[in-house]
């Protein structure tokens, strides 16, 4: 009787010590499926690292195909009438901007190809354009992906060299007539003895002008050039006139207004604002010329400059300037 009573306590214990056991790893099983947000973390940055540490493959990219239609016309061969060139560029092998995707067909598709380019940053204008019918330049110009032709032409209304190089002879020397360059009478003999001083005021009437690139953009946009392109200065160069007319540091704004009171050089512009809506730099050449009426009209005068710049005193060590309140 004995050996039944302790085989039956042996076998109870047994049982209980197994249960113990049992329910010990059925709850080390639930909180190892429910992991803190502290595992989550760690887990997380150990496959990141992982992810680091092992070469990724690159994914297959499929080509992105763009028509691009440019205008081709060679003087060697005077024959040949202008005609439109298409070309199947992938825009996956050169870079995004219009100057790009004509480089690339340049070097890989036909090495004729002629166009101007310089500084690739907007700042030279040597590439303007006309691109899906807007003048602007080609090297700031994004090439957006689409199922219609990219159309490039050169400049409008003006002589083509070859290709998109228009002629820019007429327009240079326009601009060479206002004389794009600082002016005082009477002190050539004191050039570059001191400098000539310009107040803040003073020279933020000069915000909007300077940044102007000389691209012809606006003037071959505007329609009273294209009719009188030999006597209308055009934008451009009448925004530049009035640059160096409003600028306090000139002193031969007189002379400058005398050489634009004429029939044609200012007054032919029918404020089209074409030259405006295409500026690349974002440029009011319209509200200069405005200006300019104003003055040659004599509704405005140009204020005197807030700070004169003495002449240099050879007897005096320091060089005494007087402000105009002074």
């Amino acid at each position: 009787m004995y050996a039944t009573v302790s085989r039956s306590v042996f076998t109870s214990r047994f049982w209980s010590r197994g249960l113990a056991r049992i329910r010990e790893s059925k709850l080390s099983t639930l909180a190892k499926k429910t992991p803190t947000e502290v595992d989550t973390a760690v887990a997380a940055e150990i496959a990141g690292i992982a992810a680091c540490k092992t070469p990724s493959k690159e994914a297959e990219v499929g080509p992105r195909l763009q028509i691009v239609r440019v205008y081709r016309w060679n003087p060697e061969t005077p024959k040949v009438k202008p005609y439109m060139q298409q070309f199947s560029v992938d825009l996956n092998k050169c870079g995004t901007m219009v100057l790009d995707v004509l480089t690339f067909i340049k070097a890989q598709h036909d090495p004729t190809l002629s166009f101007r380019k310089s500084c690739r940053e907007g700042i030279c204008g040597c590439c303007g354009m006309n691109i899906n019918g807007v003048n602007t330049l080609a090297c700031i110009t994004k090439v957006k992906e689409s199922l219609q032709p990219l159309v490039i032409y050169p400049l409008p209304h003006a002589y083509v060299i070859r290709d998109l190089i228009p002629d820019m002879e007429q327009f240079l020397g326009q601009f060479h007539k206002i004389d794009p360059y600082l002016k005082r009478p009477g002190e050539d003999d004191f050039l570059g003895m001191r400098q000539i001083l310009q107040s803040p005021r003073d020279r933020s009437k000069l915000d909007g002008l300077y940044e102007c690139i000389m691209c012809a953009c606006c003037t071959f946009s505007c329609p009273p050039y294209w009719w009188l392109g030999d006597k209308y200065l055009g934008p451009a160069v009448l925004l530049q006139a009035y640059r160096w007319v409003i600028d306090s540091r000139d002193m031969a704004h007189e002379e400058r207004l005398a050489k634009l009171r004429d029939f044609y050089s200012v007054y032919r512009c029918h404020t089209i604002f074409n030259c405006t809506k295409t500026c690349p730099k974002g440029l009011n050449p319209g509200k200069a010329i405005a200006q300019l009426k104003r003055l040659l009209a004599g509704l405005t005068k140009k204020e005197k400059p807030d700070i004169e710049t003495a002449l240099p005193n050879p007897c005096q060590s320091e060089q005494q300037y007087l402000s105009r309140k002074e």
